[in-house]
């Protein structure tokens, strides 16, 4: 996920809500090729009451999440055939000037309940506790994956995801991104990191430095070596090579609220810190 659509959409969700959003505003393969470039589009709904109103305007966010190029810009609708004028193309490029510009990020929290009822029974007190604190930034969004660390937090257009929050702990998240930090407590990784290896990579990084910027621990590349990768990081002024192994899947029991899980993971085979060479 390198970027997002976020189209507000009140009132009750069904597991296809996205899709059948989507289908009613654009034409058959409108967003294919900007959904193949990173571009994510997500329901969002106010939190508590979710009633329509005929008529009401919708609003419509669209974001950026590259590193050092994040923005985010809102437009107000009234109707969903709308949507067909914005360049979605250029929104997954990261070109910004489709709407009015959003100067704080936006908190969205996954309660898909009809898409799996771990969200809503851990995503509803996370978004009616934020919601207290950080009025107009905190949104009800749509699944984003992984419902065995729900409740989950999205940062938009930080991009940063957590999983597993308790509300005190969702709010640790928010205060530090209102701060342009990284609470690396529950931290999913960042979501337009190229791979789940890098992603990995990047947190064992921030762990060990104790770097807390948006933008201060970024993977820059990666190659493949048998079942491992290596990645490396920029840290500050210093970079990582981080060999990362992917662990085997093994049973994990039940998941917070409902089915067993089966789980895989990845693990740090070695870290060592790269010196560069200066020629005099």
């Amino acid at each position: 996920m390198t970027s997002w659509l976020l189209i507000e959409q009140p009132g009750a969700w069904g597991p296809d809500a996205l899709e059948d959003v989507l289908a009613e505003a654009l034409p058959a393969g409108r967003l294919e090729a900007a959904r193949e470039a990173g571009l994510r589009p997500l329901l969002i709904r106010k939190p508590g009451r979710h009633a329509r109103v005929p008529g009401a305007p919708r609003a419509v966010y669209l974001a950026s999440g590259w590193p050092g190029h994040r923005w985010l810009e809102r437009l107000d609708i009234n109707d969903l055939g709308e949507l067909a004028r914005v360049d979605f193309e250029a929104v997954a490029a990261g070109r910004r000037g489709h709407g009015e510009p959003v100067s704080f990020p936006l908190f969205l929290v996954c309660t898909h309940g009809s898409k799996d009822m771990c969200c809503a029974v851990f995503g509803r007190p996370l978004v009616a506790g934020l919601a207290q604190n950080h009025p107009g930034l905190v949104w009800e969004v749509s699944h984003v994956g992984g419902d065995r660390w729900a409740g989950n937090l999205l940062t938009v257009p930080d991009g940063f995801l957590h999983g597993s929050l308790a509300v005190t702990e969702a709010e640790l998240v928010a205060k530090e991104a209102l701060s342009g930090n990284v609470r690396l407590e529950h931290l999913r990784g960042r979501t337009s990191a190229e791979s789940p290896w890098a992603q990995f990579a990047e947190i064992e990084i921030r762990g060990r430095t104790g770097l807390r910027g948006i933008d201060a621990v970024l993977a820059s590349e990666e190659e493949a070596d048998g079942d491992v990768r290596r990645v490396l990081v920029t840290a500050g002024p210093r970079r990582y090579e981080v060999v990362v192994r992917r662990t085997p899947a093994t049973a994990a029991g039940h998941s917070r609220c409902s089915a067993r899980v089966v789980l895989a993971g990845f693990e740090a085979e070695s870290v060592r810190e790269l010196v560069s060479v200066t020629h005099v």
